[in-house]
């Protein structure tokens, strides 16, 4: 960049700023994807076992990673496939759950994940995108997942040691062990466990037949 010796217009010195910040916002892009690498590495990100390559893949303009599409998506359990919609934007990935046991077993659920810029010290934002008739997940997509709750008096809400990896395992067990009739969210779906389970189901099986395949 170049600063001129002598007296500088308004003009030119708002062009210069305006290279200032354009180029500092490139540099926070970058720090920003050199931590999501570094959660890569530390396998704080559900990511396959080919980590190592990580390295080499290239850097776009301002510095966002770029994720050759051979390496999407990734594998995470024998239930749960992970996916990045946007290659330049790691921070943000989708999740597909597809349960092998239970009342939403063979239906596929789709999950989004933001990673916001405080994590680790807050928890990412999380949203179903599958229409569901579940005790624990709205039809509309908001979830109740005690590890997902940014402050919780019980200890059991997120904390900085908390990672990815128990995000997606909390998800997925949301169709199993973490299947919560007692304290849900959806109050409609648990009365209707409570005072029929026979069409309880009846009705999980025409959601999945109508929203999850």
């Amino acid at each position: 960049m170049m600063v001129s010796k002598g007296p500088v217009h308004p003009t030119q010195l708002l062009i210069l700023l305006g290279e200032c910040l354009l180029e500092i916002n490139c540099l926070l892009k970058r720090l920003q994807n050199l931590k999501l690498i570094y959660l890569v590495w530390r396998n704080k990100i559900p990511f396959s076992n080919n980590i190592p390559e990580i390295k080499g893949f290239p850097l776009s303009e301002c510095g966002y990673l770029q994720v050759p599409p051979p390496f999407s998506p990734y594998n995470f359990q024998g239930t749960c496939k992970v996916n990045f919609p946007d290659s330049n934007k790691l921070h943000y990935f989708q999740l597909t759950v597809t349960p092998d046991e239970g009342y939403y077993q063979g239906g596929k659920f789709q999950f989004e994940i933001e990673v916001p810029d405080a994590y680790n010290m807050v928890p990412p934002k999380v949203k179903c995108l599958t229409r569901i008739w579940h005790p624990n997940i709205t039809e509309t997509g908001e979830i109740c997942l005690s590890l997902l709750r940014e402050h919780s008096i019980d200890g059991t809400g997120w904390a900085p040691t908390r990672t990815l990896k128990d995000v997606v395992w909390g998800l997925n067990s949301l169709f199993t062990d973490l299947l919560n009739f007692d304290d849900p969210l959806n109050i409609e779906a648990a009365e209707h466990h409570l005072r029929d389970k026979e069409d309880f189901r009846n009705k999980v099986e025409d959601y999945i037949k109508r929203y999850a395949r």
